[in-house]
This record gives structure tokens, sequence and C-alpha cells, in this order.
């Protein structure tokens, strides 16, 4: 469920177990920056991919492209298209929302509710930047993006997207928890950071019972991930699972 707030610039999400998390949205700034990453990465695309061409065909002009026959002058367009939306269409999903630029920034695409995008969603996320461009530039999609408390343009409108900051946190340093030794290091994605932030603020809040099962769920990936699957066994009830968490947590701070 979203927790819609326009003086704040998070995304409030609460999950199957009703524990809420905040996902820190990102702003123009870091999206701008991003986006010139992908820029750049696109020129030089261009850029090889002309003179690889240049190297078969000299002296290709924009007169030569006008004599060529429609059909033709319209299939170069459209390849051109594909071109571009396919390089944030493919690097978005397979890298779960990340394109070089957002990768580097640390930014992702998410749908609205938090949960990951798949290839659909960015898809016509993608095909919303013809609109976007328009007039030229981005103009519309910056002017959505400034109105929007999300900071969403149009293709996000469109495919139901916007996109948050990564925050990782290093478990480096954990060696410990309540079952025992850890064998191996990982990090916390925000969305998991702020899932065991939100649980162990309102545990006090559950029932028991309600308590015992949620942290147990919780608990029991980030115990195989760290140790292995033996490691999961031995989160014996939900007290144990919830002082693991909170080993996780400890570790950060």
């Amino acid at each position: 469920m979203l927790a819609p707030n326009a003086a704040d610039p998070s995304l409030t999400v609460e999950t199957p177990e009703r524990v809420e998390l905040s996902l820190d949205v990102a702003g123009l700034g870091t999206r701008a920056l991003a986006y010139l990453v992908d820029a750049l990465a696109l020129f030089l695309f261009w850029v090889t991919a002309a003179f690889v061409f240049s190297l078969f065909k000299q002296g290709v002009s924009f007169e030569d492209f006008q004599a060529l026959d429609a059909f033709v002058q319209a299939a170069i367009v459209i390849g051109a298209f594909l071109v571009q939306w396919g390089y944030w269409t493919l690097f978005e999903t397979v890298w779960e929302g990340r394109s070089l630029g957002k990768r580097a920034l640390r930014i992702r695409v998410v749908k609205v509710d938090g949960s990951p995008v798949g290839f659909t969603d960015v898809a016509l996320r993608n095909l919303g930047r013809v609109a976007d461009f328009l007039p030229g530039f981005y103009a519309l999609g910056l002017v959505t993006m400034v109105a929007n408390p999300r900071s969403r343009r149009l293709g996000d409108l469109l495919a139901g997207t916007l996109i948050v900051r990564e925050h990782k946190v290093d478990l480096s340093r954990y060696e410990q928890a309540a079952a025992g030794p850890v064998a191996s290091s990982a990090s916390l994605t925000a969305a998991e950071y702020e899932l065991v932030t939100r649980f162990l603020e309102r545990a006090e809040q559950l029932e028991p019972e309600a308590r015992e099962r949620v942290a147990l769920k919780i608990a029991e990936p980030f115990a195989e991930r760290l140790g292995g699957e033996n490691k999961a066994e031995h989160l014996r009830d939900g007290r144990a699972a919830e002082s693991f968490l909170r080993t996780l947590l400890d570790a950060h701070g």
C-alpha cells in the first residue's frame, strides 16, 4: 500500500506482513546526472557505429539519405528508435531497474508499490520517452517531473513506476548473530534495511504469535544468504529470529 505525501519525497510501503518501509525517491538532479551517463554511452555507441559504417562506405551525406526509397528511410528511422528504446529497456530489465547511469548514481526503477519492475513495465516506461521528449530535449518530461511530488515523468505515469535511491548497508563487520557466527559478509538493500527497521520498531505492538511468525519470515532469507542453508535451521523460534535481525542493524551502527 502506498501512502502518498506531497510534502515528503519518500515512498512509504506496507508489506503483506503489515510492516511499513520507506524508500527515498530520487530527485530531478540525480536523475539528470544518471541520464547524462546514459546519453554519453549512447553517443559513444553511435560514434562507433558511424565509424564502422564509414569503413565500408565513404561520403555518406543527408542528401544520400533523402535519395533512398521511403521504405528504406522508414526502416532506418525505426531501427534507430529501437536501438535507443532497446538500450534503456534491456539494461533496466537485466539489471532490475538500472541502466548504466542509474547504476552509477545508485538509483533504480521500481513500481509504485515498491516492488521490482519487469520487462513490460520498463518497456512501457521507455516508450513514454517519445512523449517526454516533446517538443524537444525532454521539455514535457521535465515539466511533468517538476509538477509531480515523486518526480515522475510521463513514462513513469504510463507504466506505474518511479525511481528510488539505493542505500546499501555494509555487513562486513558482522561476526556473530543470535544463532552463531556468520560465514560470509553481504549487504542490505534500502528496502531490506527499512523492512527490518520498521519491523523492529513495531515488534512490541504485535501479538506474540504474529511477532514470532513475522520475525522468522523476515530473518530466514538473510540467515540463508549470510551463513548457508544450515544457518536458517538455527533460527529455532521467533525470539531467536528477532535477535538475529537486531544484530544486523547493530552491525551497521
